[in-house]
């Protein structure tokens, strides 16, 4: 075996269903009496009823949370964090809201207590990605990582079918990615196969009937799972790609992931014997690039980066920008063979191993 490091991330989770009940006792152990309640617009309402328990600790509520992340956002909000003289953030949603809460605790070093929807796995990490000029930039930090995150598996049963196929191949891909990451070692190594299986199970199950318990039970215990690999070890070809054309086009963040991750994964495929191995066994699937790719397209997912809003014409841009800032990836970078991925992902076409 190879030497490793490992290095466990301090955080309070609390998972099952109605297990929104428990938010004042959280309060109360974080010692918090004047709460931001943080969503999106669309998750306002939700929102308020969630923390609607808290009764006189919630002190505002901010609902501009948007993809992303961008920094004008997180600067509006700062506004509320002063008038309001808050002591801690509760979010509720799916990533952007949860990267809002990152983004203030990261400037205030505020108490999160994180209530997601989604299967982001967000919430999860000490990163950071925030949008400005066009550009995402990725920040990791130990104030980022929210103190206490409530799973309540009941609060995913209303997710849309299409957005819980594609939130549950975003969190995959944290996983996937963290099976061939530079600090991969066996503990994580073990949470990504276990979380890509317990979401790839649940997906059909969702398809089916988008009340199936334990196939909502599943998704949300994987997506917590592939979030903590993602908190754990660094991250390679995938997620840059994502970052730079999440922060260039504004792409849906979750769409965009589904589509490109079996694109990013056949170009490391050759270069991570050991972590396609992995894969092989967690989705007992010869070839896990084409795998998820039918799966994906099977359940629904626009696979398709010109299909989600990518212009006509701006491969090469991306492809320049991808490269402009150097990071680690397990095969190395090549322009012509990057372009020859996205071009393939831009017409929605199977991914390929070169």
């Amino acid at each position: 075996m190879k030497n490793f490091v490992y290095t466990g991330n301090p955080a309070r989770v609390i998972f099952g269903q109605g297990t929104v009940a428990a938010l004042p006792d959280e309060a109360d152990r974080l010692k918090v009496r004047r709460i931001l309640v943080l969503s999106t617009p669309e998750q306002a309402d939700q929102a308020a009823e969630i923390a609607g328990s808290l009764g006189q600790r919630v002190v505002a509520s901010y609902s501009k949370a948007q993809m992303h992340t961008p920094v004008d956002v997180t600067a509006d909000a700062m506004r509320s964090i002063e008038r309001h003289d808050v002591d801690a953030l509760l979010s509720v949603g799916g990533g952007s809201t949860t990267g809002l809460g990152k983004a203030i605790a990261l400037r205030t070093d505020l108490p999160q207590i994180v209530v997601p929807t989604t299967y982001a796995g967000s919430e999860a990490t000490p990163i950071l990605g925030e949008t400005e000029g066009g550009r995402k930039v990725t920040k990791s930090d130990p104030r980022i990582l929210p103190e206490v995150i409530v799973y309540d598996v009941n609060l995913t049963l209303t997710l849309p079918v299409p957005l819980s196929v594609t939130s549950g191949f975003n969190a995959v891909a944290h996983a996937v990615e963290a099976l061939y990451a530079k600090e991969a070692n066996p503990i994580i190594s073990l949470a990504a196969e276990e979380g890509i299986s317990a979401i790839v199970r649940a997906m059909p199950r969702i398809h089916a009937n988008r009340e199936d318990i334990e196939g909502r039970s599943s998704a949300l215990y994987g997506a917590w799972l592939c979030g903590v690999c993602l908190g754990s070890v660094g991250m390679a070809l995938h997620h840059k790609l994502c970052h730079t054309l999440g922060g260039m086009f504004n792409l849906p963040h979750a769409q965009l992931h589904t589509a490109m991750l079996p694109h990013a994964l056949a170009y490391n495929a050759p270069a991570t014997p050991v972590a396609m191995e992995r894969l092989k066994r967690s989705l007992t699937a010869p070839d896990p690039a084409k795998f998820l790719y039918d799966m994906a397209k099977e359940l629904g997912a626009v696979m398709s980066l010109r299909d989600l809003g990518m212009p006509e014409g701006s491969i090469e841009a991306a492809v320049e920008q991808a490269l402009s800032n150097a990071y680690w990836n397990p095969r190395e970078l090549e322009r012509s063979g990057l372009h020859r991925l996205l071009d393939r992902a831009f017409r929605g076409d199977e991914p390929k191993t070169e």
